[in-house]
């Protein structure tokens, strides 16, 4: 055995130890459970937006009245027109 396979064993066994730590574990959690939280706040902040657009979109119509007036031609109607009235 070199010396060279020797530092290669050891620098594996050190990355495994790393890899098994606790608090290498409990890094890459936090870091996993932070990056979900953020995607949460995300997702309720954009419903919260859509909610309250909706809301003043529907306050807006409101108080809005859409009428429609039907409009007939005189001459469809096959009266005359006396002193304003139809068929007088």
């Amino acid at each position: 055995m070199s010396i060279k396979e020797d530092i290669e064993k050891v620098e594996e066994k050190v990355e495994k130890i790393e890899k098994q730590s606790y608090a290498m574990e409990f890094l890459s959690d936090y870091k996993k459970t932070n990056i979900r939280l953020f995607i949460i706040i995300l997702v309720i902040l954009t419903m919260w937006f859509a909610t309250i657009g909706y809301l003043v979109y529907i306050l807006n119509d409101i108080g809005t009245i859409t009428t429609t007036q039907e409009v007939k031609d005189i001459d469809t109607i096959g009266g005359n027109v006396v002193n304003g009235d139809v068929n007088g």
